[in-house]
């Protein structure tokens, strides 16, 4: 096969940006320019009263990408004056941990404050962490550990029992939309380019973000740079003999299309092509997507395929997190569907774990056949309405003694207290079920669980009734 050899594209005109992306050149350096996380950073926020006492403890950050995590550390770091070592969790190795405490350690007896900071330190394994523990104990580091997951599942307890741990929020729109400001305001490279963002487009961009700051400012950064490159005019045909300015008559090339010349209007069509998403009115954190995951869990509770799978459609369209909608089926397996289908919850989770494998565009067809299965199961909230009758109960009276006959008798002192005194062996029994009591006092008659007639609880509900005498009455 021929190589077609394709001339390369001039750069655009005033187009060259600096090597790092928009959302590194807008990193805050400095409290004051931080948005978001008032909570903590506010006049009453802990960590600002931390920072302001230049006390600086172990800590976890656990919150949504694009928060602010990597950016406080750096600032904590400024403005402690301490040595800030960052790492990923993904690249680095014991051995070399070891290094940077040893590191720390000497810089210690000079004087000098380490902060280690381990980006997505929920990656790392147990001996990992193991290798922390004794540096974090002793002070030679101040550990920073950023992680999106819950870091009482991913940290190791001994870890976690050194460090404090500080929720992080996502941004509000609000935030995000300073944040936008300020990359026009202040950024050079746009500024160069005169770039200006309709308020329409402007509120996609909020909307489309989600509460993530990168998300917001690489949005911008495309839709600039596609605008730039739209906006250039043709290179003029190169004639034979003398200079390229003497050919064209003119030596200022023509003003930009759109505006004044370098000018970059960003509109909502320019965004959308530049996302390759529409933007739409579908707000990831926001009315409209509450409106249509309602619509989408409603459809699947009322037995509607036909609905559930448009409003997924309409949510993988506007980018919606794909876990967000797997997680909400797994919850209403359990919620409106329970016993009546117990494969429900099983193909929910199998769901789950497939969209984290394989990912869009593939993971829309395990959402699309499980929405389908959801909806088209046998329906039955008999699982939800007795968890919730029996939280209301155990609210009104927590402290309900346990029957005796029920306790474990695991000392001397306990049998002599009649501790598991008359309790029954069920396996003892032919039919395998004793039928002996085991609610407390003053709620042996009690019913919370109570299966349709729908589907496999069916076949629950004749074999409870058959086994116990309140359920026939």
């Amino acid at each position: 096969m021929d190589r077609v050899n394709n001339p390369p594209l001039p750069p655009p005109a005033g187009s060259t940006r600096p090597p790092s992306p928009l959302a590194e050149r807008m990193r805050p350096t400095t409290l004051e320019e931080f948005f978001g996380q008032t909570h903590l950073l506010g006049p009453k926020g802990i960590l600002r009263a931390l920072i302001a006492s230049d006390v600086i403890p172990s800590m976890i950050f656990w919150g949504e990408p694009g928060s602010g995590k990597t950016t406080l550390a750096r600032i904590i770091a400024a403005r402690t004056k301490a040595e800030l070592i960052q790492l990923s969790a993904v690249s680095t190795g014991v051995p070399e941990v070891r290094k940077i405490l040893e590191r720390a350690a000497s810089d210690r007896n000079l004087g000098v404050r380490t902060i280690l900071f381990i980006d997505e330190i929920h990656r790392w394994s147990k001996s990992q962490q193991d290798a922390l523990l004794h540096a974090v104990e002793d002070g030679t580091v101040a550990l920073i550990g950023a992680t999106t997951e819950n870091p009482s599942f991913e940290v190791i307890s001994p870890l976690l029992s050194r460090c404090r741990v500080f929720r992080f929020q996502s941004l509000t729109a609000e935030n995000i939309g300073q944040i936008i400001d300020r990359a026009l305001e202040q950024d050079e490279w746009l500024n160069g380019l005169d770039v200006s963002l309709e308020p329409d487009a402007r509120e996609a961009l909020v909307n489309y973000a989600g509460g993530d700051a990168r998300t917001a400012l690489n949005g911008l950064e495309i839709a600039a740079e596609i605008g730039v490159a739209e906006n250039t005019p043709p290179t003029p045909p190169r004639k034979r003999g003398g200079s390229d300015n003497q050919q064209s008559g003119d030596s200022n090339p023509p003003p930009l299309a759109g505006g004044a010349r370098g000018g970059v209007n960003i509109s909502t069509t320019l965004l959308e092509r530049a996302l390759m998403v529409k933007t739409g009115r579908y707000d990831k954190k926001g009315e409209y997507h509450y409106d249509t995951i309602s619509a989408f869990i409603k459809s699947m509770r009322g037995s509607d395929p036909d609905a559930a799978v448009y409003y997924l459609a309409r949510m993988l369209d506007a980018g919606e997190d794909p876990l967000f909608i797997a997680r909400r089926m797994i919850a209403l397996a359990s919620e409106d569907i329970g016993n009546a289908n117990p494969n429900a919850l099983l193909l929910s989770v199998a769901c789950f774990s497939a969209v984290q494998f394989i990912g869009l565009p593939e993971a829309r067809l395990n959402l699309s056949q499980t929405a389908i299965y959801l909806a088209s199961s046998p329906k039955s909230n008999a699982s939800y309405v007795a968890i919730s009758e029996a939280s209301a109960e155990v609210q009104k009276d927590p402290d309900r003694p346990v029957p005796l006959h029920l306790r474990n008798a695991v000392t001397g002192l306990m049998k002599k207290m009649d501790y598991g005194k008359q309790y029954i062996y069920d396996h003892d029994v032919e039919s395998g079920v004793s039928g002996q009591n085991h609610l407390p006092e003053g709620l042996e008659d009690r019913i919370y669980y109570r299966p349709t007639d729908r589907g496999a609880e069916k076949q629950i509900k004749e074999r409870l009734e058959s086994w116990w005498k309140k359920r026939r009455k």
